[in-house]
C-alpha cells in the first residue's frame, strides 16, 4: 500500500511539475549529432567502441520537453534474410520521452516509445556535460555480463 502511495504522489509530481529546460554551460534544446558511443570499464578505464568506431544518429531536445534518440551501428547494410534483420534491430538504440533535469548535471527521459518495448514507461537516468558544442552523455555504473562495472559514455556535437 505504501508503495501504490509513493508511485501516486510521484505520479501527481511528475504531472503537475512541467519539464523544464535548463542552461547547462549553453541550452540543451535542438539538434546533437553523434560523435563516438564508448563503453568505459571502472576497473582499468579502458574504453572501447562497442557499435563500431563510427556510429551514426542524433539526439534532439524540443523545447516543450519533448526528446528523441536514434543511434545505430557501424557497418550497417539492407537485410536479406530474417537473420539480417535480427542484425539490424541488435544494432539500432532508438526511443523518446519527456525528459527534465534533477539537476543541472543529470536528466531523466520517461520512455513513451522505444525500439525496444522493455524500455517503454521506464525512467532512463543520464548524466550530462556541455561544453561548447558538445554534449557527453554517461549512464550509470552497471555489471556486465562478465560481472565488470562499466558505463557508456556517449558524445554529440551540436548540429548548426
Amino acid at each position: 500500500m505504501i508503495k501504490v502511495k509513493c508511485f501516486i504522489v510521484l505520479f501527481l509530481f511528475l504531472i503537475a511539475v512541467p519539464p523544464c529546460i535548463a542552461d547547462v554551460n549553453g541550452p540543451i534544446e535542438g539538434a546533437w549529432r553523434l560523435v563516438s558511443f564508448e563503453r568505459e570499464y571502472q576497473a582499468t578505464g579502458e574504453c572501447e567502441c562497442p557499435r563500431g568506431k563510427s556510429p551514426t544518429g542524433y539526439i534532439l531536445f524540443l523545447p516543450d520537453g519533448h526528446m528523441a534518440m536514434l543511434i545505430t551501428d557501424e557497418g550497417r547494410k539492407p537485410p536479406t534474410t530474417d537473420q539480417d534483420r535480427v542484425g539490424l534491430f541488435n544494432s539500432l538504440v532508438a526511443y523518446t520521452g519527456l525528459y527534465y533535469y534533477v539537476d543541472s548535471n543529470v536528466w531523466i527521459t520517461e520512455v513513451d516509445v522505444s525500439a525496444n518495448p522493455a524500455l517503454v514507461g521506464t525512467q532512463q537516468m543520464r548524466f550530462l556535460q556541455i561544453t561548447s558544442d558538445r554534449l557527453q552523455e554517461r549512464t550509470d555504473w552497471e555489471a556486465c555480463p562478465d560481472k565488470r562495472m562499466a558505463r557508456t559514455v556517449i558524445t554529440y556535437e551540436r548540429v548548426k
